[in-house]
């Protein structure tokens, strides 16, 4: 960071946002291949626009799929009850379009054949993985607290704490940082919630101010922090027939806010055969660990990958003058410490499991859950042995 005070902002959506629905359409599909068939590969895109959803992609698997059923169940999870929310899960439209997985990408990601004997990567790309000391998650502050209001928002809505909310919604937080890089304080946050109609703008402020931003934010308000709810006055219609969603839209709210940087693969309905997802988990667990180690306060991992190749092309690692050793130092010890083909960061996080619907809605990171591997810390304490470092 630059040394003079900054403000940063990151958004998060709730899971009726209509490319979060996408989203969650795709890694349940995902989900349903993994539970029959843990081999199956599976790049699965979802659309939607009024009272229809499509469902596009490739998949190989050994289980079978109904698809319709998957896709109605999970906007009825959602909370898509009603046509007047913008889609009605009993009553709407599904358009499948899915072919096998190309026998030339699948040869380049099978063991034992291909050019390479390995089990390569499922496609080229860069993937990045980004920790900080902000938060006790080891994320950035403002996607932190913007996860944490849209989960309230969807939490509140089910267990009818506030009744009047619809399934759509979203936030934003902006946090001001001191000259050190530091957070200080809330600058503004922005909620958007779809509501009934008839409810007055004053009520939902106040309540989305109570019941949501206190209890989430309360520690980073001050009297000077702006409250935008609803801004534009009034959000009934809302969900896919307001807006049209499509999978993989989302990027940044699923990874770091735009704090740390993205590759530009998106995550979901892909298998973790893929790296655009694998290794992005994989990036992450190698930034956490060293941020946990406390060699370094900010770290940044780019992985670099061939299609067919199993070892990455190239690794960066980027502390930003935080780090305690060297960095090439780091580098020896992410080398010898932690997965880097897809082969072992499958095996060693455990990713051919049915995890994944989960991950889609409130961000891939940054989530306390057994099942999201790539968050422990579990080589912090052996990367502080190596570096030198006291406990």
């Amino acid at each position: 960071m630059s040394k003079k005070r900054m403000i940063m902002s990151s958004e998060s959506v709730t899971e009726g946002h209509p490319d979060k629905m996408c989203d969650l359409i795709s890694d349940a599909i995902l989900d349903e291949a993994l539970g029959q068939d843990k081999y199956s590969r599976v790049a699965i895109e979802t659309g939607t626009k009024n009272g229809g959803v499509m469902v596009f992609g490739e998949m190989t698997t050994g289980g079978y799929i109904d698809i319709p059923k998957v896709v109605r169940n999970t906007i009825k999870d959602i909370g898509y009850t009603k046509s007047e929310y913008g889609i009605e899960w009993e009553t709407c439209s599904v358009w499948v379009q899915i072919t096998e997985q190309s026998p030339d990408i699948s040869q380049g990601v099978s063991k034992g054949k291909g050019l390479h004997r390995e089990q390569g990567a499922g496609d080229q790309g860069m993937m990045y993985g980004f920790a900080c000391n902000e938060t006790k998650e080891l994320m950035p502050l403002p996607i932190s607290l913007a996860h944490k209001l849209t989960k309230r928002l969807s939490d509140v809505r089910k267990n009818g704490d506030i009744s009047y909310l619809r399934p759509d919604g979203k936030a934003q937080v902006s946090v001001e940082y001191n000259e050190n890089g530091k957070p200080l304080r809330a600058d503004t946050i922005v909620v958007s919630t779809q509501h009934d109609g008839g409810i007055s703008h004053d009520r939902i402020r106040n309540d989305v101010i109570e019941k949501i931003i206190k209890p989430i934010c309360k520690d980073w308000i001050d009297k000077n922090t702006t409250f935008h709810v609803n801004p534009t006055g009034a959000f009934v219609r809302g969900g896919p027939y307001a807006d049209a969603g499509l999978t993989g839209r989302k990027i940044i709210v699923d990874t770091y806010g735009g704090i740390g940087r993205h590759g530009g693969g998106a995550f979901s309905g892909k298998d973790p055969t893929k790296v655009d997802r694998s290794a992005a988990y994989a990036a992450r667990y190698i930034a956490k660990n060293i941020v946990a180690a406390s060699i370094a306060d900010r770290c940044e991992i780019q992985l670099a990958y061939a299609l067919g190749v199993a070892e990455p092309v190239s690794i960066n690692i980027e502390c930003f003058g935080t780090n305690k050793i060297p960095d090439d130092e780091i580098e020896k010890i992410v080398m010898e410490f932690f997965p880097l083909t897809p082969s072992d960061i499958l095996k060693h996080l455990d990713l051919r499991r049915p995890i994944f619907t989960k991950t889609a809605a409130y961000g891939h990171f940054g989530r306390n859950d057994p099942d999201f591997t790539w968050e422990k810390t579990d080589k912090a304490e052996l990367i502080k042995k190596e570096a030198g470092l006291k406990k």
